[in-house]
């Protein structure tokens, strides 16, 4: 079976999108399949095979100023009709909703190609990197002021973010969003808690859940015993959605009770230097410690090297590296929104707080950290936890999904204003 996938992100960036298309198409390589990823052109790093039966088509892109590591790919329907017509597709899996995803949505149309579209990421949460003052560059301009006038502090900062975050854009991302995936012939949700939310959203497609899933030969550790001075971590994009100004308010609210416990941050992002400017402020600078990017390859060694994780993130649909830090038996910590509660449950295995609760968020890391018989029991049954996301598993049902989706073969194809320029 031939599959082609369109995406706005894939290596040599790495996020929970590429290496979910990595890991699906390389693993369904050996059953038979062949691949074609269309993606942006990055440059130095660019590759044009994952192997034998998976090549990659590269497209040149310009990128959003107020945060270079989104591209955005520049129209090119000549090359999509050639890649199309020469590899000839049995399916097309649209895993982004930017501009490749809607190029990719309208050649399903006009060729008449089944389609699945995967809900990876909520574009409406990501509004800030489309308000005035990001793309201005207005946070960089405070950045360097603050340098020379300390009184200029991250609260004035967030009161321009607060006048800027007009609700409207949420709504229009969103719509924009839906709109893609109503065209689709079958929505895959990574997590049962997100299918819930897309149809309260109303959208009216199949929906079925298919995991990311995790390679739990790599990802693996033992049940874990509470230390003296705990190592508390958090990794992922360091972007203004994930939140992580919160993870560090709490961690100062917990220092209060556990002052030899540390806080270290993995990744990179355009976040990064407001985080650093905040434990300077706070005066914790030596208690947090940014690494900067860590290469996905080296992350199953880190994890166990850590006693808890903690997120503060509202825009998880699955949470890539919080299933990798359960496998690796960390209790943890995060917020009630979207797919979090589905890995990190109640009670289980961590506690989840209100959204945005700093204080709430340090006083349920505390009651772990400060249960030695409970710590033990959620570092269980974490491990417990992430073995129902196997990616063998996973892939066996991406599988199912892609033999099901041979029924639209016969699909009429529809005429719209987009698909008449892919000729």
């Amino acid at each position: 079976m031939r599959v082609i996938y369109f995406t706005d992100t894939f290596l040599p960036k790495i996020d929970g999108i590429t290496i979910s298309i990595k890991n699906f198409s390389e693993r369904l390589s050996l059953k038979d399949y062949e691949f074609l990823i269309l993606c942006p052109e990055y440059g130095e790093g660019d590759f044009s095979r994952l192997n034998d039966k998976v090549s990659i088509e590269r497209f040149m892109c310009g990128y959003l100023p107020s945060y270079p590591d989104i591209k955005v790919v520049l129209p090119n329907p000549a090359k999509i009709t050639k890649l199309i017509e020469e590899f000839k597709p049995d399916v097309c899996h649209i895993h982004t909703p930017g501009l490749l995803g809607q190029y990719g949505i309208n050649a399903c149309e006009k060729y008449a190609i089944p389609s699945v579209g995967t809900y990876h990421t909520l574009i409406s949460e990501q509004d800030t990197y489309v308000s005035l003052y990001r793309i201005l560059k207005l946070d960089k301009l405070f950045m360097k002021i603050n340098k020379f006038d300390k009184t200029l502090t991250l609260k004035s900062l967030l009161k321009f973010q607060k006048f800027d975050n007009f609700n409207i854009q949420k709504k229009i991302l969103l719509k924009l969003c839906n709109n893609l995936y109503e065209r689709c012939d079958l929505i895959i949700s990574p997590s049962h808690l997100l299918k819930s939310q897309l149809q309260e959203y109303n959208i009216d497609r199949p929906i079925t859940v298919v995991s990311n899933g995790m390679d739990l030969s790599r990802f693996k550790g033992n049940i874990r015993e509470l230390p003296e001075n705990p190592k508390i971590l958090h990794v992922g994009r360091i972007s203004y959605e994930k939140n992580c100004d919160v993870i560090i308010n709490a961690f100062n609210s917990l220092l209060q009770s556990k002052p030899g416990a540390t806080l270290t941050i993995i990744g990179e992002g355009p976040a990064l230097p407001s985080l650093k400017l905040q434990a300077e402020q706070l005066k914790i600078s030596d208690k947090v410690i940014f690494t900067g990017f860590v290469p996905n390859t080296e992350l199953h060694e880190i994890y166990p090297q850590y006693d808890l994780f903690m997120t503060a993130s509202t825009m998880e649909t699955q949470g890539l590296v919080i299933l990798e830090a359960i496998a690796c038996g960390l209790p943890a910590v995060g917020v009630k929104s979207f797919a979090i509660p589905e890995l990190i449950q109640e009670g289980k295995n961590g506690f989840n707080s209100e959204p945005f609760q700093p204080r709430a968020l340090a006083e349920l890391a505390l009651k772990i950290l400060n249960d030695r018989d409970l710590y033990r029991r959620f570092s269980e049954a974490s491990m417990e936890i992430a073995q129902e996301h196997e990616l063998g598993k996973c892939i066996d049902k991406m599988d199912d999904v892609y033999k099901a989706m041979l029924a639209y073969k016969n699909k009429p194809k529809k005429k719209t204003l987009m698909n008449f320029f892919l000729s």
